[in-house]
């Protein structure tokens, strides 16, 4: 295994926390390969950033709803291809509202992606990685997996089923020299919340004791330390990035 490449694959890696985490773990000195579902010209200027700092990286499209093609995925670019030290379980998405309203099409969509698709590439990744004998998994959660949200009960419950999959699989896997830990960002800087009412974003500040957004490079820290030989005995963890909010 030596001999093949040591890559960290992120998903939904071409923007925000992705990119972050894809840009600190290339600079960690990892082979970086990202996936992104749109906006193919972010993903490779995400490579190209990469590359310009001297690192490696390789942009893929993949549809994190489609298990299929996740499998399809990790069986022609993965597997043999290189060694999988890391993933990344990022990719996500919102449709957000009520859940009195909300549409079966958003709450399957919303799942799908986020915690069936993330299921997915952790089951691909285990079974490369069990095989290695180590690895590292880190799933994307959030803090209001841990809290709750209202206008949020398709992505709060998938962030939540996110953190109970992390510790199964922490459990499951810790004897084959795998570990397996969800972060779990408070209020970060992002397209994602860009959009928002200034009014919303000046109540969350209120509540954040160090009175800033967090930023994707705030995360992509701890994603750093979660894959690397100092966390060698972390396994089966939610670590809260949140500035010390709590919903």
């Amino acid at each position: 295994m030596s001999d093949l490449p040591k890559t960290a694959l992120v998903t939904g890696g071409s923007r925000g926390i992705g990119k972050a985490c894809a840009l600190r773990l290339a600079a960690d000195g990892f082979q970086v390969y990202l996936t992104y579902v749109s906006r193919p010209e972010e993903a490779e200027a995400t490579v190209a950033a990469i590359e310009a700092a001297g690192g490696k990286a390789r942009a893929f499209r993949l549809d994190q709803g489609d298990r299929e093609a996740i499998a399809a995925f990790f069986a022609g670019h993965i597997k043999d291809q290189v060694h999988l030290a890391a993933l990344v379980n990022n990719a996500g998405m919102t449709r957000d509202g009520l859940l009195i309203r909300m549409k079966d099409e958003d709450w399957d969509a919303v799942l799908g992606v986020n915690l069936s698709g993330a299921f997915a590439c952790l089951r691909e990744a285990a079974k490369i990685m069990s095989r290695q004998r180590a690895g590292r998994i880190v799933n994307m959660a959030s803090v209001v997996g841990q809290s709750g949200n209202a206008g949020q009960a398709n992505y709060v419950a998938s962030k939540a089923g996110l953190i109970g999959l992390t510790k199964t699989a922490a459990l499951e896997l810790a004897s084959r020299g795998v570990t397996v830990n969800a972060v779990a960002p408070g209020f970060i800087a992002t397209d994602m919340t860009a959009v928002l009412p200034e009014k919303i974003t000046e109540a969350m500040l209120e509540r954040i004791p160090l009175k800033r957004l967090g930023t994707p490079e705030d995360i992509a820290g701890v994603v750093s330390f979660l894959v690397s030989d100092a966390a060698a005995y972390v396994t089966g963890q939610c670590l809260s990035v949140t500035g010390g909010m709590y919903m």
